[in-house]
């Protein structure tokens, strides 16, 4: 789907219709607690992003999931203080996206993959033009660690072992 084509006032969007895999849905999942953890506060809703994220993943890959989301939507939040995010407590909700999620979403799947236009086209929306450097970081610090498959582990590995030359290797 182009991001393009979709219009602010398209208040929501099926999440089956969006072409998100099961890492992308659990993202947004985490997100919506930390983003309403900076509109209401007093909810504390940070911790069930955490937790959320551990009872999904484990917490060897669900606490830094939840830690870099939370980097991904502060960032995000610092540039789009109108992003609307859907209230995470709502069981309706769960089957459906706003807008803002779905571009927001739609920048980390083409990041996961590594469809550099794509992505670049969805951050353009997101940040409504500002190409905001730290929302581009967290995105993609995301997406490297966790990506879709072998392309993104190569090259990290690569770049670690470029960095690292007489370290033992990890494989």
């Amino acid at each position: 789907m182009k991001l393009h084509a979709l219009s602010a006032e398209a208040a929501e969007f099926n999440l089956e219709h969006l072409g998100f895999d099961d890492c992308e849905r659990g993202l947004l999942a985490v997100a919506r607690y930390f983003f309403l953890a900076r509109s209401s506060p007093e909810q504390q809703s940070w911790q069930v992003a955490f937790s959320v994220s551990v009872e999904r993943w484990g917490s060897d890959i669900g606490l830094p999931i939840a830690f870099a989301m939370s980097k991904l939507v502060r960032s995000v939040a610092d540039v789009r203080t109108d992003f609307f995010s859907c209230d995470p407590f709502d069981d309706d909700a769960r089957g459906r996206a706003s807008f803002d999620e779905a571009v927001l979403m739609r920048m980390l799947h083409h990041m996961r993959r590594e469809q550099t236009p794509d992505a670049r086209d969805a951050v353009e929306v997101l940040t409504r033009g500002l190409m905001d450097p730290h929302v581009i970081r967290a995105g993609l610090a995301v997406a490297a660690r966790f990506g879709c498959g072998a392309p993104v582990r190569r090259r990290l590995f690569a770049s670690h072992m470029m960095q690292h030359p007489h370290q033992d290797r990890l494989v």
